[in-house]
């Protein structure tokens, strides 16, 4: 499902933030992306999303290559990697399903079966009672179920999160992280940025993979081996 191949990722101003990573995350995993910060979290889903590439190595995702998409085939990637982030990151003069109506547009939905859809989404994240709400009118936890809606609205096979809970308080975030399991239960892998270290004590079985100065340090699916 996703791989990365000896990735390194090198910015002009601060110098490498992905040194030598190997990865491999298979199809329906559940992946804690952890480490301090700097470390290489946000580095590494928009390598996964495509957003950037890596200055060596290769990027594989859900059969395509960094080094052999061109930039005209990256909306192929975007339908199957979904990307929710920790500021939501919507649209503030839209409501929830205009919101979540937008990203099915942009994916070429067609026009009659656009707001059912979108409804639909709404309805799976738990929000179907909000959705003719405006964005200043819903909580940080709604706002983010609305942006997982949203991230949805493609049918990915892979989600990311960036600190989806960072924003959230403790019961916004369970109900958030309880949709995140629900989704991965579904059959798609999830792979979520987080520093929340008590946060991945709370789902023990999921995968964590540990992330220092941009070198992977540790991953618990090795560990629990015994190697």
């Amino acid at each position: 499902m996703i791989k990365l191949l000896k990735v390194t990722k090198e910015f002009p101003r601060t110098g490498a933030a992905l040194k030598g990573v190997n990865l491999h995350v298979p199809k329906g995993a559940f992946v804690f992306l952890t480490g301090h910060s700097g470390s290489g979290k946000t580095t590494t889903l928009r390598l996964i999303h495509m957003s950037d590439r890596p200055t060596d190595g290769e990027v594989r995702v859900s059969g395509f290559s960094s080094l052999r998409t061109s930039r005209r085939e990256l909306w192929k990637v975007r339908r199957r990697v979904g990307f929710v982030f920790q500021d939501f990151r919507l649209l503030p003069g839209r409501n929830a399903v205009e919101n979540v109506a937008f990203a099915l547009e942009v994916t070429g939905s067609a026009k009659n079966d656009i707001k059912p859809r979108a409804q639909r989404l709404l309805s799976q994240v738990g929000l179907s009672v909000k959705s003719g709400s405006h964005i200043h009118e819903l909580s940080g936890g709604e706002q983010q179920r609305v942006a997982i809606a949203r991230a949805l609205a493609s049918e990915p096979l892979v989600l990311l999160a960036d600190e989806p809970t960072g924003n959230l308080d403790d019961r916004a975030t369970r109900g958030v992280m309880d949709l995140f399991w629900e989704i991965n239960a579904m059959g798609m892998a999830v792979v979520m940025a987080t520093h929340d270290l008590e946060l991945i004590r709370t789902y023990p079985n999921a995968r964590v993979l540990e992330l220092d100065q941009g070198r992977l340090v540790f991953d618990s699916s090795e560990n629990s081996r015994g190697d």
